[in-house]
């Protein structure tokens, strides 16, 4: 086990191999402990520790990128976010890219040892394979819509692996899609853990109707995020101080938090939550966002904190996770997906359908959780697109790089952020840089425009 994980953790991007002796193989797939370690292996490694792509990168750096969050103070490795000064060099830029290969290695190694083992049960057996290519689909989501087109990289030989071009955006969605599918065959409705902590087919079906609605296939979007919605395990908590909780009952999935000395729980609550009542909050919610919550959304009041400082104006900070450190223990979970997502998807499928009342009334749901009325039923579909936007804005702020996703996919990106980002931006900014280490032990890989 111990070399398995040293194997993939120290992988430098895509050309490290794993051991291939038999010896190894026969002890992580033997059995069903052993098995399942090397799987949920990859749980831990995204959140032992601060500032990992599980955690503040993707939470808040894309919040950054976009028109949701600042750091008070001037950091140039946040800096170069917040002001679109992208390089090939900098380092999280370089970090995200190495991680998520490191992931997507160790999830290809289990596959095919799960694939080739004859030993263990074979309903632990199907569960990993499931988990596996899901996880697989998971951090191919995110590589593709952060550096564009991306090695598509699906077994460990790390010759082959190690000069592999970038693959067009449409192939790995493709492979994604076809690994969530297979995904949903493989998992079961029920969670392997008595927490929501390792997929399941509801988390396979929410990932894949994002894809879909991604990839404009707004039938299949509606279809797929309606077997969500309509599964009784989920639902919408009328009090907004439960979504976050390690217990809430509109979690899909959800990670532990594993390095907890001192009370902490998740990085993200360590991190934004000031350490007293009056104490300096670093991440700092944009202006524009706090204005756009009209009056009486609850989500401002729950989800949101505020400052008054001796000098300079009010300003907000996301409180969605509430604990920076407690007595109490564990009672918070970093949420990965939520049942409020799938509404929203349904909702901007239906939408594009021409399926208006239904779309709206999608959104609506949301709206009445949030403590708002019913939106006008006289909006056309132009304006209800805009809803979405701004419900998922104003839903799904700093988690996961919704918001810059969005803006980047409706090709919005330029009339939103060009004129708050002013001369730093380019509409080549939607796309991260190739990190310089990859370019220099790859040969084939080629940058994004901008970035020459």
């Amino acid at each position: 086990m111990l070399l398995l994980f040293a194997a993939t953790s120290c992988s430098k991007y895509v050309d490290t191999p794993l051991p291939k002796n038999e010896l190894v193989s026969g002890l992580v797939f033997k059995d069903d402990k052993a098995a399942t370690a090397a799987v949920t292996g990859v749980y831990s490694n995204m959140y032992s520790f601060n500032y990992q792509f599980a955690n503040i990168l993707m939470n808040y750096l894309t919040a950054m990128q976009a028109d949701e969050m600042y750091y008070f103070s001037s950091f140039a490795n946040y800096d170069v976010f917040r002001e679109n000064r992208l390089l090939p060099s900098s380092q999280y830029v370089q970090s995200l890219f190495a991680d998520m290969y490191s992931y997507i290695y160790q999830m290809n190694a289990c596959i095919e040892g799960l694939s080739a083992a004859n030993t263990l049960t074979p309903a632990v057996k199907k569960q990993l394979l499931g988990e596996s290519y899901f996880m697989r689909a998971f951090f191919y989501f995110y590589l593709v819509n952060m550096y564009g087109d991306v090695p598509l990289i699906t077994g460990t030989d790390y010759q082959v692996n190690g000069v592999k071009p970038r693959a067009p955006r449409a192939e790995v969605y493709d492979t994604m899609i076809s690994n969530l599918k297979t995904a949903v065959q493989l998992l079961e409705d029920s969670y392997p853990t008595a927490q929501r902590i390792r997929p399941n087919r509801a988390v396979a079906n929410g990932l894949l109707a994002r894809v879909y609605l991604y990839n404009q296939q707004w039938d299949l979007a509606e279809a797929t995020a309606s077997l969500v919605i309509n599964n009784n395990a989920y639902t919408l908590p009328a009090d907004l101080n439960t979504v976050f909780l390690a217990t809430s009952k509109e979690a899909l999935w959800q990670i532990q938090p594993l390095n907890v000395s001192g009370g902490r729980n998740t990085w993200e609550g360590f991190t934004s939550t000031p350490a007293t009542a009056t104490g300096t909050a670093v991440f700092r919610l944009d202006a524009t966002l706090v204005a756009a919550y009209e009056p009486g959304d609850l989500r401002l009041a729950r989800w949101t904190d505020f400052r008054t400082p001796g000098s300079g104006p009010v300003y907000y900070f996301p409180y969605k996770y509430k604990i920076r450190s407690a007595a109490a223990g564990i009672t918070e979970y970093s949420m990965v997906m939520r049942l409020a997502e799938q509404y929203l998807i349904r909702a901007e499928a239906r939408i594009q359908q021409n399926k208006l009342d239904e779309g709206r009334g999608d959104l609506n749901a949301i709206r009445k959780r949030a403590g708002l009325g019913d939106l006008s039923a006289s909006l056309d579909k132009a304006a209800l697109l805009l809803a979405v936007e701004k419900e998922r804005r104003l839903e799904l702020f700093a988690e996961w790089g919704h918001r810059w996703f969005d803006l980047k996919r409706t090709k919005r990106s330029d009339a939103v952020l060009g004129p708050l980002k002013g001369a730093n931006w380019q509409s080549t900014d939607t796309l991260y840089p190739i990190p310089s280490d990859a370019m220099r032990t790859n040969i084939n890989l080629t940058q994004n425009p901008g970035y020459n």
